[in-house]
Formats: structure tokens, sequence, C-alpha cells
């Protein structure tokens, strides 16, 4: 699976919503878009990764 153009280990399906747990990211600010496709933050729960799938992860930080 490639994460923001980085060839990443891979192991198992596994949602997104779950990925994104694991790898600290904060579902409240990040965009994901799969394989071309935007994610809507609705279904990160019953997308399920699998190997193969390219994954462009955007995540929003704030500060000043």
């Amino acid at each position: 699976m490639k994460i923001n153009g980085k060839t990443v280990p891979w192991s198992a399906p596994i949602s997104l919503s779950q990925w994104l747990q694991e790898n600290g990211y904060g579902q409240g600010r990040v965009a994901v878009e799969r394989n071309g496709e935007i994610i809507p933050k609705s279904q990160y729960d019953t997308v399920i990764l699998r190997e193969g799938d390219c994954l462009e992860i955007v995540h929003f930080v704030g500060g000043g």
C-alpha cells in the first residue's frame, strides 16, 4: 500500500477509521483520498483498505 507516495508494509484488510486511529491521525482534522477518490468522513468506518490501495492523507494543523 502507498501512503502519501511512500510504500508502507501491509498485513491485512483494515477499515480506514481503524488505520487512521492506529497511525495517530485524528479523524476530525484529516481528509483522505483513496485511489483518486475522496472518501467522505461518514464512510471511514465502512471503507476497507486493501493491499495495493494508494492513499493521500492531508492532516490539518492549527497554529499561528
